[in-house]
């Protein structure tokens, strides 16, 4: 990577809290205050602006196949969309205050999302269904990550801990 600055991207008027590439390169996905846009990553074009959340936007990610797209806010929710239409597919509720970060599995199957309500939350893909709360973190949850086997993930918080979890 030589550094230099290829073009902006302008667009939204509230600041980016967030911004992901879609698994092909040829999308990428920001964040901001109520809404997400869609850009053309060769262009720099702004191909679709999503809206639907009623805060701000603080995390986006694709699915391993690029076909969903899902985001979070401080509204506790997390939204998935149709990464091609722009379609709002569903929204996903219970964690009891803001999402700050969402991470599909490798296999797509399964969705992560850490919250300021100190929980790690998973999900099915593709009902959107709850499957289990991980609780140990003593703070916030401000990231989460899986392994590239999907087997473990990773939750870090601002108190300095990561934990592993087993999948």
């Amino acid at each position: 990577m030589k550094g230099t600055h290829k073009r902006t991207l302008i667009g939204h008027t509230h600041g980016v809290e967030s911004v992901a590439f879609s698994p092909d390169g040829r999308t990428i996905a920001s964040g901001s205050y109520r809404k997400i846009h869609l850009w053309d990553a060769v262009w720099g074009t702004r191909k679709q602006k999503l809206t639907g959340h009623t805060s701000g936007v603080l995390s986006v990610a694709f699915s391993p196949d690029g076909r969903t797209l899902a985001s979070t806010s401080l509204h506790a929710s997390i939204h998935l969309w149709d990464a091609e239409s722009g379609a709002h597919k569903r929204t996903l509720t219970g964690h009891t205050w803001p999402v700050l970060s969402v991470a599909f599995s490798p296999d797509g199957r399964t969705i992560a999302s850490g919250s300021t309500d100190k929980t790690i939350r998973l999900w099915d893909a593709e009902s959107g269904a709850h499957k289990r709360t991980l609780t140990g973190h003593t703070w916030l949850v401000l990231s989460v990550a899986f392994s590239p086997d999907g087997r473990t993930l990773a939750s870090g918080s601002p108190d300095g801990t990561i934990l592993l979890w087993e999948r």
